[in-house]
């Protein structure tokens, strides 16, 4: 690789590896296991550069491999063999609920790994169906399905209860792109 290629990989992912970070954690519920994803991600966007530099949307495309990976870790054997134990959840925003909050992570968090990475790209990443059937490789069909049943498990996990007022959700963090912007190159 040149010195021209490392160079502009290097300014790209400092810049944007808060952001990444965010969505891994977001997938993982670790912080840990987050930083695991972003760095494996980042070897393949490292490997793949020249492609990823020339979309359309180079967040997308990256942001794209960081779910992938995500996705792929889940279906090897190592998400069956190691047992993590639970980390205390980091501080919220003052003035939130942080039950309502914890109660909405905690039920985010069991949600099988597809239907998370569903929500995280069409809820947090503002992505449509097509781009967030682009991202994960797979059918709008597929997208939609998975929406209906993560959705349908978070409404029976918190209750009818749950008040969907700003004060008690979970604040959302910032992303440096522009939603309008966000294109599903994969």
């Amino acid at each position: 690789m040149s010195s021209d290629h490392d160079a502009e990989f290097t300014e790209y992912m400092s810049a944007r590896m808060p952001a990444l970070r965010r969505l891994a954690r977001l997938l993982c519920q670790d912080w840990n296991r987050a930083d695991d994803l972003v760095q494996s991600a980042m070897a393949k966007a490292y490997l793949h550069w020249a492609k990823a530099a020339r979309a359309d949307n180079t967040d997308a495309y990256v942001r794209a491999i960081v779910v992938r990976e995500f996705v792929q870790e889940r279906r090897t054997g190592w998400a069956r063999r190691v047992t993590l134990t639970e980390q205390p959840p980091d501080a919220g925003v003052a003035g939130a609920d942080h039950d309502s909050a914890l109660d909405l992570r905690t039920a985010v968090a069991a949600l099988p790994h597809r239907q998370r990475a569903v929500l995280v790209l069409r809820y947090f990443c503002d992505l449509n169906v097509d781009q967030a059937a682009d991202a994960l490789g797979c059918t709008p069909g597929t997208i939609k399905s998975q929406t209906a049943k993560a959705l349908e498990t978070l409404r029976r996990s918190v209750g009818p209860d749950y008040d969907r007022t700003p004060a008690r959700r979970p604040a959302r963090l910032p992303d440096h792109a522009d939603p309008r912007e966000v294109a599903g190159n994969a």
